[in-house]
């Protein structure tokens, strides 16, 4: 039985779902995504990827700026299911209810864990040990419906939200389609969602991303990898606001001010963080190109017992 599956995504996270969906042979009569956004220095609207891949392929393409006039057009269509990945805009229920298999939801955590707009980057973040994949028979709620299918991976030490991003996407393309080969057979039993274990995962905001350096550097670490490659890590050092785009804990035996520099030779650049140190990597100057640490110490001269503070609030310790 060839099952008949409207696709609603935006970004780059959805593109191995919708592939692996063509290449499955799945009857996708419609593309739903995003209005095409202003991008580039011209500001011109240019589509996203799920519109480009559908265009290429020979999808057609709807991109309305609301839900509430599609029920005509989706009823229509006939769809035995809707699957949604990172769609960015909410179904109604009239919607949820029209498919006979409902809408299916991939979303990047092991729910109940991580509902919400930054399952990846909160999970790093956090310093989880592993996160994972949840396809989920959509409802009303936020990340609510009940459970699928789930796979989960560790969650890697030099882990940063793209290269976890990027694994994450194909693991869920992988487990839609074994749950499509299941669903061609008839509906699937899905399992409420436990009611232990819930948190929410808030998108990410510039504000937060600038560090504190009276945090440990284990968590300054995860907040540096969980901030790349949006909206990136900063801090401020003589007059410049650095982006940081890697680092690593160092030995954890000093006891300097925090954001001191401790060492700044040789490629390496030691700062002094809550607890324990940290080893900075990788920083840009916004509009720059990035530099390894060896190449940023050979054209700013940072000498030990300088110190990182907090854009815009001063002191680490202020």
């Amino acid at each position: 039985m060839t099952l008949r599956a409207v696709f609603a995504g935006t970004p780059a996270f959805a593109l191995p779902s919708l592939q692996a969906m063509c290449e499955a042979k799945i009857d996708i009569p419609a593309v739903y995504t995003q209005p095409d956004r202003p991008a580039g220095r011209g500001r011109k609207l240019r589509p996203g990827p799920i519109k480009q891949f559908a265009i290429k392929h020979g999808l057609s393409v709807r991109q309305p700026q609301s839900l509430g006039a599609e029920i005509g057009p989706l009823a229509q269509l006939a769809p035995d299911l809707i699957v949604v990945v990172a769609y960015g805009l909410i179904l109604p229920q009239t919607i949820l209810d029209l498919p006979r298999l409902g809408c299916v939801n991939v979303h990047a955590s092991l729910l109940p864990r991580w509902r919400g707009a930054a399952p990846i980057q909160r999970a790093i973040e956090a310093g989880d040990a592993r996160t994972g994949i949840t396809l989920m028979q959509m409802d009303q709620g936020l990340d609510t419906g009940a459970l699928l299918a789930q796979t989960n991976t560790p969650i890697h030490p030099d882990d940063n939200t793209q290269t976890l991003h990027d694994r994450l996407s194909e693991l869920g393309a992988d487990l839609l389609i074994d749950l499509l080969g299941q669903m061609a057979g008839g509906p699937v039993t899905a399992q409420p969602q436990s009611a232990a274990g819930v948190c929410y995962a808030p998108r990410l905001s510039r504000e937060e991303a600038c560090l504190d350096w009276r945090e440990s550097a284990a968590t300054l670490d995860r907040r540096i990898r969980a901030f790349n490659p949006w909206p990136l890590a900063r801090s401020h050092l003589d007059d410049n606001d650095w982006l940081i785009w890697r680092a690593r804990p160092g030995p954890t035996t000093t006891t300097a001010t925090a954001g001191t520099v401790l060492e700044a030779s040789a490629g390496l650049l030691r700062i002094q963080a809550g607890d324990g140190t940290l080893d900075l990597l990788e920083l840009q100057l916004p509009g720059r190109r990035v530099l390894d640490a060896r190449s940023f110490l050979n054209g700013h001269a940072v000498k030990p017992g300088a110190r990182f503070t907090t854009p815009g609030k001063g002191h680490a310790d202020s």
